[in-house]
């Protein structure tokens, strides 16, 4: 699949819109309009914010919102490696569990053998 800020970047320039332009009109920074275009996504704030400008440079440039963020969201998955699984955390309670019923097992024996 085609970048999705080229995407973008080409439907504006289609519309003869500038970065400026829809700048002004969505009120975001020139630079997070500068990240979508360039599919820099680390250089925005999370995932919600960016559904978010999506949604307003769609709707600035012509584009039906929904449908951009769509197109977004399988671009991202496309493109994002999946996640490492969890590594499962060990289990530190049952030794420490059976080393104490054992000092609690000694310390029985010991008091019924010599404090009787």
């Amino acid at each position: 699949m085609a970048s999705f800020g080229r995407y973008l970047a080409q439907e504006r320039e289609l519309r003869a819109l500038s970065r400026d332009d829809v700048a002004r009109q969505t009120r975001l920074s020139l630079a997070s309009i500068a990240a979508l275009e360039e599919d820099r996504y680390e250089a925005l704030p999370g995932e919600a914010f960016v559904l978010g400008y999506v949604r307003s440079y769609a709707g600035c440039i012509g584009l039906a919102p929904d449908e951009a963020v769509l197109r977004y969201q399988e671009y991202r998955q496309e493109t994002t490696e999946p996640a490492e699984a969890p590594k499962p955390r060990r289990r530190v309670l049952l030794p420490a569990g059976l080393a104490a019923a054992v000092l609690l097992a000694s310390v029985a024996a010991a008091w019924w053998h010599w404090g009787r």
